[in-house]
């Protein structure tokens, strides 16, 4: 139900005429999507995040979009779409909400990414026409309790026995992991070599307890990956990729979309204060006649625009294969950080109304404090680019 009882009035920025740059069916890709969100999403995202709820009624739609796996290729349950489409998709979902795109981009960037691109035909066609439809939902585990940006790091570990591997440790902040039917988990063997797997619930040893009190991400489920001793049968490592390429891949695919996305979600805050601004009177007349809040909504146009230029191009280079990582992390970054600033910024300009759930910027806004955070912080894609301009290692 609609609590606000308020219509979902969301229009896209495009300063600069980018709809130019789109194809028709890249335009078809974008209504489609919008259309749910305003539909199956806004009406409800704000009562589930206040409840630390996931939708699960969501799921169906999310497939029917297309929004797992989008450049799948279709003979795998794929949507078979290029990178823009992929990147408009997550734009328009996290438009609605960061926990919604999250669930889209792990179940397509980080499961079924690396069972396309690492696994065997067995495995592909096993899992991928399932997760594609929704009927199984995955997740993904990298990360552990003390080994977050140095991944490499890890002592989750396989034990080869013979006819099966022992996997022992645990991973954490784990989206999708109290609801997942599958998990893709990395783990060190006996030679120190980073392998990915898939380990199926019901396997015995396997747990993944809920993390409860988040401010941020309320309507997406978040959680840890347990394994005491889990038996994986040999049939069940990605044979494709050993070290951190595998992972790190993964990773370069759900930054992509997080670009976009992010984006999205700096977009309605943008659309909701403008229109706010122009509504609202203080003074004897509306308050987006004054100074200070034209200057915000025209810095927030600004870094919209050049953000927008960026991401289509980053698509473009994706679609050619000559996307660079650091690239695709110079695009999570700068769409992060400009999102929350101007969620910052359309807060304020919403005085008290802006932390209420009539409207969708204070969600944004706490949200965005975990997509800065998650797929790389923002210091760590800064010192990523700034070993890339200097070709010096600040890591270590």
């Amino acid at each position: 139900m609609n609590r606000s009882g308020k219509q979902d009035l969301y229009e896209s920025p495009d300063y600069f005429l980018l709809d130019e740059l789109l194809s028709d069916e890249h335009k078809l890709i974008r209504s489609t999507a919008r259309e749910w969100v305003k539909s199956a999403v806004s009406p409800i995202i704000e009562d589930y995040a206040q409840r630390a709820e996931f939708p699960k009624q969501l799921i169906a739609g999310l497939a029917d979009l297309g929004a797992f796996g989008p450049t799948i290729p279709l003979e795998y349950g794929g949507a078979g779409l290029d990178y823009i489409s992929y990147g408009i998709l997550m734009q328009e979902i996290e438009r609605g909400d960061s926990g919604i795109r999250s669930t889209a981009s792990v179940q397509g960037s980080l499961v079924m990414y690396p069972i396309f691109a690492y696994g065997s035909e067995e495995q592909r066609q096993k899992y991928l026409p399932r997760l594609a439809s929704g009927e199984i939902m995955g997740c993904f585990g990298l990360t552990e309790p003390d080994h977050g940006s140095n991944p490499g790091g890890m002592i989750s570990n396989i034990k080869d026995m013979g006819d099966h591997y022992l996997l022992n440790g645990a991973k954490m902040w784990i989206s999708n992991a109290p609801f997942a039917d599958i998990a893709v988990v990395w783990a060190k063997d006996e030679q120190g070599k980073i392998r990915g797997m898939i380990v199926e619930r019901g396997m015995e040893g396997f747990s993944t307890p809920e993390t409860h009190n988040k401010w941020s991400l309320r309507a997406s489920a978040t959680g840890e990956l347990v394994f005491d001793n889990v038996k994986i049968p040999k049939d069940n490592i990605l044979p494709g990729v050993s070290g951190l390429k595998g992972p790190l891949g993964c990773l370069n695919q759900a930054r992509y979309g997080i670009a976009w996305g992010a984006l999205g979600a700096a977009m309605d805050c943008y659309d909701t204060a403008v229109r706010y601004a122009k509504e609202r009177v203080q003074f004897g007349k509306p308050i987006g006649g004054f100074q200070l809040q034209q200057k915000k909504l025209a810095e927030m146009i600004t870094e919209i625009t050049k953000a927008q230029l960026l991401v289509w191009r980053l698509g473009v280079l994706k679609n050619d294969g000559r996307a660079t990582a650091e690239q695709i992390s110079m695009g999570k970054r700068n769409s992060v950080e400009i999102a929350l600033n101007i969620a910052r910024n359309a807060r304020q300009m919403l005085g008290g109304m802006g932390i209420t759930g009539e409207f969708s910027i204070m969600r944004h806004m706490m949200n965005l404090e975990s997509v800065v955070t998650y797929e790389g912080t923002h210091d760590i894609h800064l010192l990523i680019t700034g070993m890339d301009v200097t070709g010096i290692n600040a890591f270590k």
